[in-house]
């Protein structure tokens, strides 16, 4: 059925962000593993339910089954009766890895993770207290009392309890895909109720409005169940409904007394006179519970508390929807019509300046006013791909832990900066690069915890992982504190299979760089995590291709970090318009270090075709462009425009080109979808004129003139 396959759907993605709540959580509860919060432990607790209770709609029995087991142990925690500890945390993280699966598992109907039952038996023995510390275990002698041997003392029932609890639900309630009937029948299930439509808002039906929350419910409910049994039920809508609970003056048999002495209120117009869906979920529980269908105008008997997690006396307030969740391929269509409407900007600017139409005028004006206003719209449409590194980082954290445990080391995940944006579809291929690096870095960079002591460490080893944005890219850094490449170690492997030339000579960066060579490895033997020699080059090489560059900087013995820089965006580009052989390509901006037009006396030959310029203190190798792409060479250097660009860390090389046109932002349209891959060319665009221009991919054309045996010599910047 469509409207249940949309139920499900939103299920899911709601799952989603009941998981990323999660993990914020639990990596709170990890730093202050002794003493979490109690506000912590709630929101954990309840996404766990919310999730549970959703999956319980749906028939997911597994998923409700974990889910069930893993709310236990919370609920202990929070309610006091259970501290877990540092050395129950690991459990929980592991039990929060396993729910992951199984909500992946069940959305993509495969079956469920084989790792579920083994993480059950463990959240069992949590919950009977075996993940308390060793030192909270206090055995205390219990004294056996044998004066009534063929006895049993009889616990006495305890008293019923009685709650009001007035019930208002928003329609983000009905958007999350709560149903009021089954929080309803749920309260029922704890005692006798008497369950009390609110109908007088509920418009007539040619007035009806599929987006308004006209019915409210009253409950006036006798139960011997706790507080914390109610709140329970109720703390997983808290935030989506207007929930009040009283204390109810009177119990059980009062009620009952009460409903057969005193008159019935006549009905409003508007109920309808059989039984509605609250009277007939009420009248199911196996003993009949009385319905009054008048409406009850307040709950003046009592004061009102608002559930636990809530200020005191504060009502809570119905929450107004401030996200909304769009298809990923209308924001495409809308990002290509954007990018469609900025070329036709340009090709309207174009024929202005062939017309020579004179500035100040007002088809000038107007034009200028359309070009500030589709760039203001194209900044706004972009913003909407945009999305924080966040799931990708906490995605991380699972990394770190599998890792850790494959290798026996103790490490921790350390994020900053998750909150910066990036486009989504970067942020989609990042996930690869970012796992293999963090792997590498636990497996190869991190000491064990016998090594990390003997030099001083602490046996626990520490990952940073941390983005920023810096000059309209952004940065993101993997930073062990582990001991550091051991290069001599790095070149001797080298030269043994064959990747550099025994004796050559190679700066530090050039032995780092080593690393990202296809087949180098520094594993003998094959393991889960390395020794295949697959790893840091696909890291390079996927990258590049999303228009970025990862760079190592290490320090022996105090750690490694890796630098990828990217680009926010892979729609739009700032660029370069040069002329190479006659062709007007564009260079991206973000690579280029500076221009300038040599003099013959900064021009240095090595070898007879080799060139270098002088520039700043260091001789840059020259690559001319139009030889590169077959066209004829640029020609003298001295009438030649020289753009240096940086390929690496500390490495720049210098391009030579005819001529430089203009600076301007360009729509990237894929050449891989529709013609195929063309070497030194990472993209193309469309020119206001309508021709379509090529963009340079400088890091493929330093990597092919070295493949011709061009020397591109290590340089200092300065």
């Amino acid at each position: 059925m469509p409207q249940r396959d949309d139920l499900r759907a939103a299920f899911f993605e709601e799952c989603e962000d009941l998981l990323a709540q999660m993990g914020d959580g639990l990596a709170l509860m990890s730093d202050a593993a002794d003493t979490p919060e109690l506000e912590t432990l709630h929101s954990v607790f309840r996404a766990v339910h919310s999730i549970k209770g959703g999956a319980g709609a749906f028939g997911l029995n597994g998923l409700v089954d974990f889910a069930h087991a893993f709310e236990t142990v919370l609920d202990l925690m929070r309610s006091g009766r259970l501290s877990i500890g540092s050395t129950g945390m690991p459990t929980l993280l592991r039990a929060y890895d396993v729910l992951s699966d199984l909500v992946a598992a069940a959305r993509d109907g495969v079956t469920e993770p084989s790792s579920m039952a083994a993480i059950l038996v463990e959240l069992d023995i949590l919950a009977d207290g075996g993940g308390a510390d060793e030192e909270d275990i206090e055995f205390v002698p219990v004294p056996l009392d044998l004066s009534l041997p063929f006895a049993s003392p009889v616990e006495p029932e305890p008293a019923p309890l009685g709650y009001m609890i007035a019930f208002a639900p928003s329609a983000a309630l009905y958007l999350a895909g709560h149903e009021p009937a089954a929080l309803l029948r749920a309260l029922v299930r704890l005692g006798s109720a008497r369950v009390i439509p609110d109908t007088d808002e509920v418009s007539p039906l040619a007035a009806f409005d599929p987006g308004s929350t006209a019915l409210r419910w009253q409950l006036e409910l006798s139960t011997c169940a706790s507080r914390d049994e109610v709140d329970a039920i109720l703390d997983t809508v808290s935030h989506l409904a207007d929930v009040m609970i009283a204390p109810l003056v009177t119990h059980a048999a009062g009620m009952e007394e009460e409903a057969s002495t005193q008159s019935r209120p006549s009905l409003p117009d508007q109920v309808p006179s059989e039984p509605g869906p609250i009277a007939s979920l009420a009248m199911s529980n196996s003993d009949p519970v009385p319905v009054m269908e008048a409406r009850v105008k307040g709950m003046d008997a009592a004061p009102a508390s608002p559930i636990r997690g809530q200020p005191e006396a504060t009502p809570v307030q119905m929450p107004v929807a401030s996200t909304i969740r769009v298809n990923l391929d209308r924001v495409d269509r809308l990002i290509n019509q954007i990018g469609e409407l900025v070329i036709m900007e340009a090709m309207l600017s174009q024929a202005i300046t062939n017309a020579q139409i004179e500035d100040g005028g007002d088809i000038a004006n107007g034009l200028e006013g359309i070009k500030n206003l589709a760039a203001s719209i194209q900044e706004s449409v972009m913003s909407i791909r945009a999305q924080p590194l966040k799931p990708v980082f906490q995605r991380m954290q699972r990394i770190t832990r599998e890792a850790a445990d494959a290798t026996g080391k103790s490490v921790r995940l350390q994020t900053i900066g998750e909150g910066n944006e990036v486009d989504k579809t970067v942020i989609e291929r990042l996930v690869d690069p970012l796992t293999h690096m963090i792997r590498n870095s636990v497996d190869h960079g991190i000491e064990t915890a016998e090594r990390r002591r003997s030099v001083g460490k602490p046996a626990e080893g520490l990952i940073t992982l941390s983005a920023a944005h810096r000059s309209g890219r952004v940065i993101i850094d993997i930073t062990d504190d582990g001991a550091g490449i051991d290069r001599a170690r790095v070149r001797q492997i080298a030269e043994e299979r064959g990747l550099v030339a025994p004796g050559a000579h190679l700066a530090p960066s050039d032995i780092d760089n080593l690393l990202f060579m296809p087949g180098f490895s520094s594993k003998e033997e094959v393991s889960a995590l390395s020794g295949r020699g697959v790893g840091l080059d696909v890291v390079r090489r996927e990258i590049q291709a999303l228009g970025g560059r990862v760079t190592i900087q290490s320090v022996p013995g105090q750690g490694t970090t890796f630098t990828i820089a990217l680009p926010l965006t892979l729609a739009v580009l700032e660029g370069m318009l040069i002329d190479v052989g006659g062709e007007t390509m564009v260079l991206p901006l973000s690579s280029i270090v500076e221009t300038m037009r040599p003099a013959s006396v900064q021009v240095q030959y090595l070898g007879r075709a080799a060139r270098m310029v002088a520039s700043r203190g260091a001789l840059i190798p020259i690559i001319d462009l139009a030889e590169s792409f077959g066209f004829d060479p640029v020609g003298p250097l001295e009438q030649a425009i020289l753009i240096i660009v940086e390929y690496d860390a500390d490495r720049c090389v210098a391009l030579a080109v005819n001529q430089i046109h203009d600076q301007r932002q360009v729509v990237i349209k894929s050449l891989e979808d529709n013609y195929g891959d063309v070497p030194g060319i990472s993209a193309a665009t469309i020119l206001g004129d309508g021709r379509i221009a090529l963009i340079i991919d400088p890091e493929e054309i330093v990597q092919s003139a070295a493949a011709e045996s061009l020397a591109l010599p290590h340089v200092a910047n300065g």
